[in-house]
Parts: structure tokens; C-alpha cells; sequence
């Protein structure tokens, strides 16, 4: 087992005073990492992880008790689409979609995989902890542009 450190800084003077900001968070007992870097070809949805109860039901799973998850967009130019799917039934089928626009070099974060994800499309109600969902895989859609993801998991 072993601790994975990540350290997000921002750096930025206004007007003459930092305003930068830099966090650290230690996460234990990592004993895997699931680390790729993805090429996505124009104009096709790409999946770049999938996460089970059992990883060794399927190639590639990563665990939904996975303690940190990391999605980097490592193009320059282009913006993609990135899809959080939701296995809202947490049957290991995604059955919802979550979509979000990762620009040129920005990152996504999330913390684990199990029960923590929900989308509302009623009224936008916030979801708290009992009616959260299993994530079930992740996609990127590069547009029409060939891209280069990284993905980052630590369980």
C-alpha cells in the first residue's frame, strides 16, 4: 500500500498581491493505478475507462471504490466533450450520461467511482448521499479534432 499525493496550485498577482492558491490531499492505502494516455481519433466517442464491482468481469476495469480519478485533456488547441456515464440502476450498465467541456490542457476530478455521481433533469434538485450512483465509464468525444487524453485512477 501506498499514499498518492496531489498538489493543485493556482498562481496569480492582481493588482501587485498574490492571489495564488495551492492545496495538497494525501490519499492511503492506494494499492493500484490505472494510468493511460489515450489517443481519441476525430469524430469517434472514445472510452477511456470503465469502472465494476468486480474488475475481473471486464478488461481494463477499474474498481467503483477507486479513491481518485483524473481525466487531463492533453491538447493544446482543441476542447472536448467528456461523458461521465451513470449506471443509475448500479447494475453495471449506464443508463444517464453526465456531459462536461474539458478545454485545451484543463483536467476533471472526481473522487471515487462508487456512489458518487447523480444528474437531475426535473426541477435541478441537489442529490445528497442516498441517491448518489455508480459511475459505470467514462467517454470522450474529440469532435472533430484527434485528441490526446490522460487518465489517471488510484484504488
Amino acid at each position: 500500500m501506498a499514499t498518492l499525493t496531489t498538489t493543485i496550485t493556482e498562481e496569480i498577482t492582481l493588482n501587485g498581491k498574490d492571489r495564488g492558491s495551492s492545496n495538497t490531499m494525501n490519499i492511503t492505502s492506494v494499492s493500484d493505478i490505472y494510468h493511460r494516455l489515450v489517443s481519441c481519433p476525430a469524430n469517434n466517442n472514445t472510452t477511456v475507462a470503465t469502472f465494476q464491482a468486480a474488475v475481473h468481469t471486464s478488461d481494463n476495469a477499474n474498481p467503483l471504490a477507486c479513491k481518485y480519478i483524473r481525466v487531463t485533456n492533453l491538447d493544446q488547441t482543441n476542447e472536448v466533450v467528456m461523458s461521465l456515464q451513470i449506471s443509475n440502476d448500479e447494475d453495471g450498465t449506464a443508463d444517464a450520461s453526465t456531459s462536461i467541456l474539458l478545454t485545451a490542457g484543463q483536467s476533471f476530478m472526481m473522487s471515487s467511482g462508487e456512489e458518487g455521481i447523480a444528474t437531475s433533469d426535473l426541477n435541478a434538485d441537489i442529490i445528497t448521499d442516498g441517491d448518489m450512483h455508480d459511475l459505470e465509464s467514462i467517454i470522450i468525444d474529440p469532435k472533430g479534432n484527434t485528441v490526446q487524453v490522460e487518465v489517471f485512477i488510484a484504488s
